[in-house]
């Protein structure tokens, strides 16, 4: 799953200060406020690019032990992601070059646990699986659903669900109820995502029951969903839960019609850390996110980053996903 190619990073940055200064202003300013995103809840979003409070761990010698050898002898782990998904995910900090986001906080803490240094990088979406693919890059660790077609190419280790959130205006009054209620709606949603082929697949079905089409939405960048959203040129937006969250509890412009798994009604859809098939580094990564889970800091993470409805008590390899595509 991804949430939206990369590009231009400072219309996504620009969103998160104007974010920040709604905040600032209506809590009256004090300490690092500009750096920190506080929802009616209390909760915290850290958008430095220090992030003075990222949840680390110590090395595990055992489970260190069984990285292959050539990754071991360099000392870095090679992540990739996008960099455009979204607070709380994955996102560019508040100085435009560094980042920042949970995905990056798992990555550092099988990092540690595996004793090496995260070299952390971004590319387009569909660019990653290629570095995948080269070699380039040992793990790819940015909100990447399980499917049945990629675990042909890919190793997966999970470590939460997926989750996925209609979003639409707070103001509008209509409710979702199932596939038929986005029937004659604009719907937004990503390009290549899988959110997308449950969009398809449901106005496929609505149509052959005679209802109305959806009218599928495609932009660009997150912002321009959003402001889509704001002027009511699209009556939602269906895209990954946390991002959806966050938006909704920070930006008071919209609401949660709905959550659903990420694979529809066909199974609870994970989200994993992805490497490439038979490379033999998928069990140490495995073996390092359940350490984390157990040691108590994989829930760390997920209370600093607020994805408490998408924790789970174990990691697994390659379980069952999104179903393939039919022909």
């Amino acid at each position: 799953m991804r949430f939206a190619r990369t590009g231009r990073r400072r219309a996504a940055l620009a969103a998160a200060l104007t974010t920040v200064a709604l905040v600032t202003a209506a809590c009256g300013g004090g300490g690092e406020v500009g750096n920190e995103v506080r929802t009616a809840d209390g909760q915290v979003f850290d958008l430095s690019p220090e992030q003075p409070t990222r949840v680390r761990t110590g090395k595990v010698d055992a489970i260190a032990a069984q990285v292959p050898q050539t990754i071991r002898d360099r000392g870095t782990l090679v992540v990739t992601g996008s960099s455009t998904t979204g607070p709380p995910l994955r996102f560019y900090a508040t100085d435009d070059r560094t980042i920042v986001g949970s995905e990056v906080d798992f990555a550092y803490l099988v990092a540690d646990i595996l004793g090496l240094r995260l070299d952390v990088r971004a590319a387009d979406w569909s660019q990653n699986f290629v570095k995948i693919d080269s070699g380039e890059v040992d793990a790819f660790i940015s909100n990447v659903t399980v499917t049945e077609e990629r675990k042909e190419k890919y190793d997966f280790a999970t470590y939460r669900l997926d989750n996925i959130a209609l979003e639409i205006p707070e103001d509008d009054d209509w409710t979702y109820t199932d596939r038929k209620s986005l029937a004659g709606k604009r719907i937004g949603v990503g390009s290549g995502t899988n959110q997308e082929q449950l969009l398809v697949e449901w106005n496929e079905s609505n149509i052959a029951e005679g209802l109305p089409a959806i009218d599928i939405a495609y932009y660009q960048q997150t912002t321009d969903y959003y402001l889509a959203l704001s002027s009511h040129r699209i009556d939602g937006f269906l895209g990954p839960n946390p991002v959806a969250v966050y938006h909704s509890a920070t930006s008071g412009d919209t609401k949660i019609a709905a959550t659903l798994s990420g694979a529809g009604e066909a199974l609870q859809a994970e989200i994993a850390v992805t490497t490439k098939k038979g490379n033999g580094l998928i069990g140490a990564i495995h073996q390092a996110l359940q350490y984390a889970i157990d040691n108590g800091t994989y829930q760390q993470v997920i209370d600093r980053w607020g994805l408490q409805s998408e924790a789970v008590p174990q990691s697994r390899i390659n379980p069952p996903g999104l179903p393939k595509q039919q022909a």
